[in-house]
Order: structure tokens, then sequence, then C-alpha cells
């Protein structure tokens, strides 16, 4: 009898699939520090059923991490956790290394948001599995690793024979992930804790990393507790959903309840935050207003009143418990532990009724100069999107190409190799338009914005600004046109000096540019105003903002000069979506106000659908297809861009639940050594199941060019065919 059947015949004898096999009641943690104590987790409870998934949501810093670690028992020192923590009847909390070292792994498993710091780098991925399965399995090495090349093919990692003696940095994000999904699954445990396990991965890898967390499931029986800032995700894949906010489940119940009928203000925040795929391009975004509270300065009463358009005198008092709700919203007492009772800490839930984001949180619209925020007359923008037909061109790229040489270790250096990351881009970014650049990690992206402002010198090509090239400018040449081109980076905290004040920062391009002192601050008071920020903060220093507010410093920034070209590198992917959406709100209310052209660089294609009036889809170096932005989302043409859409979780239970997909297996090939012909050919769902052999001869010798299917829709596919999947 194999180690897997003993253990398939252990839990049959002492686990009912009906019984709870994770029950968390009353869990607190709080972690002494200078500032006082740090209040991260506050009377959370919970239970999960075999078999059964719950997901876990909220802003950073809601305590969602935090629960699960204090489970597995991986909190410092300084951490004091009380309450109760029972796996399949067993006490955790306050168990020593030693003896929930015997429970962590066999009975309860972690996988952590960064594979690359779970995996040890010194040693094989086939070594770490069978690591896992000595630990708690009396069984030979050899047993051991014929079981991790078991767990590899499960989690669907390609060719696992040679996966089996790689080292973790010669695997993809997405193949790490799934290494760590395989090490949790190794023993069978009955709990499985998923912590951001998709986060920092482009939407096909997620949809791999998914689909073998599913996989997981369901060779194990075991249950889930999914914890996740994406809507979509839990969607899709969970039974249950808690909200948590300021350390405490603020909402709790099965998830279509939560998701078309919450009763909690901040649980409709969230849903009201997310630019949707399915939604129009102009309606606006609502998000919730303001930052979440200091753990080390709780206010009293209900923690989410301060930012809480339903707030009374009553919320900033008393804190309210979380009971469960009828279908009216009336508080009522019910069993909160009940996997069909839908709870919710609100002294007024029942006031939500059928209200929607937008009537609780509709934002106020942004005004320029002296006048501060104004009063927003509609959910939807303006609709003056540029004529994707007119328009004059700002900003034009041509056969742009960039090579980075390969070069040999050593003292010589000799070049042997060269990496093509742009082969060939051209396009046309116009007056007042946003055109998106989008694709996966490596595809090029954020190297064809830094080429189009001149920060990485081309190998070929040409890029013209107003018909003026850029590309023959010397560093000291370009100066001036600095004014008119301006680029915004993804982390905001890296990008801005920490040594200098906000004020400075701002100042200093004013200040490079010839401005003086005086009309430099007077300039700084202007734009922190425009952004949406108090003026008389400008004597902070940026760690003493959050991730949002100094997002919109560095637009403040990039707008000192006033460009008329933004660069925006994945200006919101490392924001939490009610901050993105606040962002976004911003950017569209500038381009309208000001008049400025945006290249939005995202792999998100959610916010593109929702900012963008043109996209260009890029894949290892090349546009695919470009067209409007109803174009390519109503009708995409090229299999890839199918795949990228079909791939986006949809905040939508049902929807989410019943889509069709269009599954792309492997990873990106190297961009040193490219595939002949298409260059998408290897990962292609039509190329594999639908081509006749002649076919596929064709995509292997012929790099197919980008063609006009009609209205401007151009895509780079031989056989392209148009699907609507919206």
């Amino acid at each position: 009898m194999t180690a897997t059947d003993a253990t398939n015949s252990e839990r049959e004898g002492t686990v009912d699939r009906d019984d709870v096999v994770l029950e968390v009641d009353g869990l607190s943690v709080t972690f002494e520090s200078d500032d006082g104590p740090l209040r991260a987790v506050r009377e959370v409870s919970y239970v999960l059923r075999a078999g059964e998934a719950l997901g876990i949501v909220g802003e950073s810093g809601s305590g969602k991490s935090v629960t699960s670690m204090a489970i597995m028992g991986l909190l410092p020192r300084n951490a004091r956790v009380t309450g109760s923590a029972r796996v399949l009847g067993q006490e955790v909390i306050g168990l020593t290394d030693a003896q929930i070292s015997k429970v962590r792994g066999e009975r309860i498993a972690m996988i952590f948001q960064d594979p690359l710091t779970s995996l040890n780098p010194v040693y094989t991925v086939g070594y770490q599995i069978a690591e896992a399965v000595l630990a708690h399995r009396n069984v030979s090495r050899a047993k051991a690793m014929e079981r991790a090349l078991e767990l590899l093919e499960l989690v669907g990692i390609p060719h696992p024979e040679q996966r089996l003696r790689q080292y973790p940095h010669e695997l993809s994000g997405g193949m790490r992930q799934r290494v760590v999904i395989a090490i949790a699954m190794a023993n069978e445990p009955d709990v499985i804790i998923a912590d951001e396990p998709t986060t920092a991965l482009d939407v096909t890898v997620q949809a791999q990393v998914l689909e073998a967390l599913n996989a997981a499931r369901r060779e194990t029986g075991a249950a889930l507790v999914l914890i996740t800032h994406d809507l979509g995700v839990v969607a899709g894949n969970v039974d249950r959903v808690a909200v948590m906010y300021g350390g405490r489940i603020v909402e709790s119940g099965p998830v279509e309840e939560v998701f078309y009928r919450p009763r909690m203000p901040y649980a409709l925040g969230l849903l009201g935050s997310l630019p949707r795929l399915d939604a129009g391009r102009r309606e606006r975004l609502n998000p919730i207003t303001g930052t979440p509270p200091s753990l080390s300065a709780m206010p009293p009463g209900c923690s989410f009143a301060p930012r809480c358009p339903l707030a009374r005198q009553q919320c900033h008092e008393e804190e309210p418990l979380l009971l469960g709700v009828d279908e009216h919203g009336d508080r009522v007492s019910a069993d909160v532990t009940d996997p069909a009772a839908h709870s919710a800490a609100c002294h007024f839930s029942a006031e939500l009724g059928e209200s929607s984001p937008a009537d609780l949180f509709r934002p106020a619209r942004q005004g320029a100069g002296e006048g501060g925020a104004a009063e927003d007359t509609g959910g939807d923008r303006a609709d003056t999107a540029p004529d994707p037909a007119g328009g004059e061109p700002i900003l034009t790229v041509t056969n742009l190409v960039k090579n980075f040489p390969i070069r040999s270790k050593g003292l010589l250096r000799r070049k042997i190799g060269e990496v093509q990351a742009v082969s060939g881009i051209s396009l046309e970014l116009r007056e007042r338009e946003t055109l998106a650049l989008v694709g996966e990690s490596g595809c090029g992206k954020s190297t064809t914005a830094r080429l189009l402002l001149q920060l990485i010198r081309r190998t070929s090509g040409e890029v013209y600004y107003r018909g003026q090239p850029l590309h023959t400018l010397t560093p000291r040449q370009m100066r001036p046109l600095r004014r008119d081109l301006q680029l915004v980076f993804q982390d905001p905290f890296a990008s801005l000096d920490p040594r200098m004040t906000v004020a400075d920062i701002v100042a200093e391009p004013l200040r490079i540019h010839g401005e003086g002192n005086g009309s430099a601050r007077r300039r700084v008071g202007e734009l922190l105003d425009l952004v949406g920020l108090n003026p008389e903060h400008g004597s902070r220093y940026p760690h003493e903002f959050s991730g949002g507010q100094r997002q919109r410093i560095g637009v403040a920034r990039a707008l000192a000069l006033n460009p008329r070209v933004l660069v925006l590198d994945e200006p919101v992917s490392a924001l939490d979506v009610s901050i993105q959406a606040g962002v976004i709100n911003l950017l569209e209310d500038l381009q309208d106000e000001l008049g400025l052209s945006y290249l939005f660089v995202s792999h998100d294609l959610s916010v593109v659908r929702h900012i963008a009036d043109r996209v260009a889809v890029m894949y290892l170096g090349r546009i695919v297809e470009t067209g409007t932005t109803e174009q390519l989302f109503g009708a995409p043409a090229h299999p890839y861009t199918q795949a990228l859409i079909s791939a986006i979780p949809l905040p939508d239970p049902v929807k989410e639940r019943t889509r069709e997909r269009i599954i792309v297996t492997g990873d990106v090939p190297s961009p040193a050594d490219p595939p002949s012909g298409c260059r998408f050919r290897t990962r292609c769902p039509k190329f594999a199941n639908e081509l006749s052999a002649q076919e596929q001869v064709r995509c292997v010798e012929e790099p197919p060019e980008l063609a006009d299917r009609g209205s401007g829709h151009h895509d780079a596919c031989h056989y392209s065919e148009v699907v609507e999947l919206i």
C-alpha cells in the first residue's frame, strides 16, 4: 500500500466529510511596538468544513494574512495571540514549535504570496517537495521523489522529469508558485491556506495557478482558505466570503449573497471600486474615500465610520456586532457559523437595501487650479473620447527595435548573443487620447515606453514628437522636450526620494528648468491641490503618505512642467482596489481638464477596458493586435488577445462560473531565442487544436504581418477569427 493510500484510510476512519476541519473562535493578535500595542486582528471567528472554500478579502493592513499566520504558528515573538484555532478539533494556538510542526504540513498547509522566498535557492525543487513528504511519512527517499514527480504532474508543470532536477531560479514565477502548491499538497492536508497566491502574476499564468490550486483540492479533498484582494478570483473560486476591515470580519456569507446583496457599506464600496471587464468604458468608478485606520489608534465605535457615508453618531460611539441579516438587511440573532448565514457588522445594514456603489460613494470630481474639488454631476465620464479615425498624431513610432547584448562571463565580457526586447514596433498616440500597451511580463511594454522617452537608446527605428525626430537627439538636445514628455513609474515609493520633502520632489523639475523658488513654491501648492492632496502637507516626506497618495505625488511631479504626454508605466498595479479607483478617476479628470495624451502601460485589462481609447497588445516584442477599446474587447481576433481577455476574472459569481476559458499553456519563450514564424505558435490553442499540418507549416515558417481587418482593427495572425467573449 502506498503512502497516499495509507493516508486516505487514516482520514476516512477519523474525519467525517461533513465535519468542521478548521474552527477559529475569538482570535486576536496584538504586536508590541514603540508606539504602543498594534491590534492587527480583533476577535475573528469562522468555521471551515471539509471540501469548502472560504475567501478572505480586504485592503492591505486589514489583518487577512496575520490571521492565517497566527493559525500556522508563524508569527514573530513580539506577537501576542489570544483566542482559539482548532484543526480537526486540535487546538493549535499556544503549541510549541515542535508540537505545531507535526500539524503544519500534515493537517494544514500554507501557500505563500512570493514563491521565490518560499523556496530554498540551494536545493532542487524535487528535493524540496520530497523533503515535505519525508517530514511526515515513513517512506524511502526514492518513494518520496516518486511522489514529488507525481505532484509536479498534478499541478500541470510541463516536462516534470526535467523540472524535478532544476533550481527555483530556473523556473518562471508561475511554475514556482505551482511548485509551492505541490509542496502544500504533498501530505494531503485537510486545510490549505493560500495567501495571495496569484499576486503579481499575469492573468494567463494566474489562470494556470488557480487551476493547479483546484487540482490540489480535487486530489486531496482539502478545504481552502483563499486570501486575496482580487474579488474576481474570489467570485469564481470560493463558496463563502469574509470581508475584513480594521482587523475584524465586518461581513461574511455565501459568495452570491455578499456580491449581489452586500449589507456592510465597506463591502459595497470594494465592489464599486473595481473597473469591470463587462462594464461600459464611460462608467465612473466609485472609490472609498480616506484611508484605513491606524492599528495603534483605532477610532472609537465602528472602525469604518470615518470613511462611511452612512455613519451617524451611534457609529462613532458603539462598535457594531457581527450579526446575521435577513433578506431585507434587518439584523437578526442567527448562527454566524452557519454556512448559509449572511452576517454583517453595521448598525444600519437595512438601509442599504438595493443601493448601488454610486448611490453611497459617488466621488467628487477633481477640480483644476484653486477651485479644488467640485461635485460630480453624474456617475459617468463625459463622452469626450477622441474619434479613432481622427485626431492629430502627437507621438509617432515607426519600426522601433531594441536589442540588448548578452555577454560572456569573465573579464573580457564578449558579446555572445542578443535579447530581442522590442522587434519592429509601430504605433501612433493622438491628441487627448489614451493608448494602452498591454501584454504579459517580459513582452517589451516598459522597454517600449522608455524608448519613446529616450531614456534608453534604440537599436533602430524612428520616434517623432509633433513631427520632430527624437531618436537623433543628444541628451542635452532632448532636455527642452522633457517639458512635454513625462513618465509616471509603477512603484511610487521607489521613484520618490525618501530624503526630500514632497514639496521639494514636486518642485525639482521646475528648478531644473530654471523656475525661481518663489514661483516654484506657488506651483507646488497648485499641483498638490490639483491631484487632491493638501498643499499644507508639502513639508512631509514620502513615507508619511499612503500608497495612493504617493502615486498622486508622482503624478503631481510629472505635471509640474505642463506636459502634453504622460507615459504611465503600471501606475495602479501595486494599489488596493479602493485606492486604485481614486487614482484612475484622477487620471481621467486631469486628461479632460488639461488635454493630456496618455500612453498607459498595463497588464490589467480590466483597468485598460475602463480607461483606454485604443489598445495595442504586445507579445514577445511585437504588436499582435491593435484597435479601439470597443473593437478589441468586443471582437478580439488574435488568439493571444482572446486568451488574455478570457483569463480575466469577473467580480460576478454567476458570470465567472459560467464563462468559457481559453487556456494558454506553457510560459513565454526566451526573447534571446524566439520561435520562428509566429512567435505565439508554441502556446497557441488554435495552432495546437484546430489547424491542419499544412496550415501549421505556414505558422512555423512565415511571420504574420499586422494586417487591417477593417475600421482600423489590425491583427498579426494568419488564421485570425473574431470571437465574442464578453
